[in-house]
């Protein structure tokens, strides 16, 4: 009697705790196991023991104990040069557009689930597994995406760009666990990283630099790190700014002006074009609608048939949602009618469309804010 193949498929290791629980889980399950790690920035400037980076030095390192713990196949992959194309340079362009970014959404979008699924597949996987906390249901046309049973570690939010048609490509293990199961997971596999603490939010901004991550900005962007207006609500200039790329709207600390009655200040607006900063009062940033763009849609109703739909949105990476109207406006835009004012709606930032645990799908906030 032959001996029967067992199915192939790729883990994306980072280095960490979920991704390496992640690669453990399927070893258990019976699968062909290959870890594949993307070097994606230069190690030589990052990383100890302990540090809270991904994907570059000693996380490269533990990527490759882990696999040698369990047994599997490990290749690292050099990603460096299209990682700075397609997240870091967008970054930095966003800043320079006075927008603020979201770089793990377009490392997901671009990279991992672009270019490390086509060369998973090329290997011969029948899917790629990864370490994020959410869930893939269904099949056929019927497969959506959905939250992680525990919502506290939810990813859900930044896998709203990941096409419906690759979903079944992909694997999230770890949606039904907590974090404390995956640590006990990986302490019960006697794996070297266990108590290993999570990734920073910018694997690429190193938590102990001076400058964070204005030093990524001016080395890729250094024509807008100069001097332009700070300006209130009401049209006078109370001061200077050493560049916009200091900013984000919602913004309080770190403004260098105050106002005349001692009111908190906030950045409402930036204007790239003219190089300026608005600030105002919390009330002046009340929006109720705006619109989104590069719609990501993974639900079967067709998107010129969205009108008036009442969902839940998720308008940043906290764990918060609130009801809104979503309605079509054209093939790449839909607008979003907030039912209660928000008042930290960011330009650049990720809207994206729950109804109950299942994402609809989601775009970049780009213009219409209005009250």
């Amino acid at each position: 009697m032959s001996k029967s193949v067992k199915k192939k498929v790729a883990v994306a290791m980072s280095g960490g705790v979920d991704s390496s629980v992640a690669a453990a889980m399927m070893v258990e399950k019976g699968y062909d196991v290959i870890g594949l790690t993307m070097q994606l920035y230069d190690s030589g400037r990052t990383t100890s023991v302990g540090s809270k980076t991904c994907c570059a030095g000693q996380d490269i390192y533990d990527a490759k104990r882990v696999s040698d713990k369990l047994g599997i196949k490990h290749y690292t992959l050099d990603y460096e040069k299209r990682f700075q194309e397609s997240v870091m340079q967008d970054f930095a362009d966003s800043y320079a557009e006075g927008i603020t970014p979201i770089p793990c959404i377009r490392c997901n979008q671009k990279m991992k689930f672009k270019d490390l699924l086509n060369t998973s597949l090329d290997l011969g996987a029948e899917f790629l597994v990864t370490g994020h906390y959410a869930n893939i249901k269904g099949e056929g046309e019927n497969i959506g995406l959905y939250r992680a049973k525990d919502l506290t570690k939810d990813q859900s939010y930044f896998l709203f760009a990941t096409p419906q048609k690759i979903l079944k490509y992909i694997c999230f293990p770890l949606g039904e666990l907590s974090k404390a199961d995956t640590r006990n997971y990986a302490k019960r596999m006697n794996l070297s990283i266990s108590d290993k603490p999570e990734s920073q939010d910018i694997c690429f901004v190193q938590s102990t630099a001076k400058k964070g991550y204005r030093e990524i900005v001016q080395k890729l962007r250094p024509d807008i790190s100069k001097s332009g207006n700070i300006i209130h609500v009401n049209g006078r200039i109370i001061g200077k700014h050493n560049g916009i790329d200091s900013f984000t709207v919602g913004q309080r600390r770190g403004l260098g002006v105050i106002s005349e009655d001692g009111t908190p200040l906030y950045v409402t607006k930036i204007e790239a074009n003219n190089n300026s900063v608005f600030v105002g009062s919390e009330q002046d940033m009340e929006i109720r609608n705006f619109n989104i763009a590069e719609i990501s849609w993974l639900e079967n109703k067709p998107l010129d048939k969205v009108e008036g739909i009442i969902a839940d949105v998720q308008l940043s990476s906290e764990h918060i949602t609130q009801k809104a109207s979503v309605s079509y406006l054209d093939s790449d835009n839909l607008l979003v009618n907030l039912h209660e004012a928000n008042y930290r709606v960011a330009p650049g930032q990720a809207c994206v469309i729950y109804k109950n645990d299942r994402i609809l799908g989601g775009g970049w906030i780009s213009g219409g804010l209005s009250e």
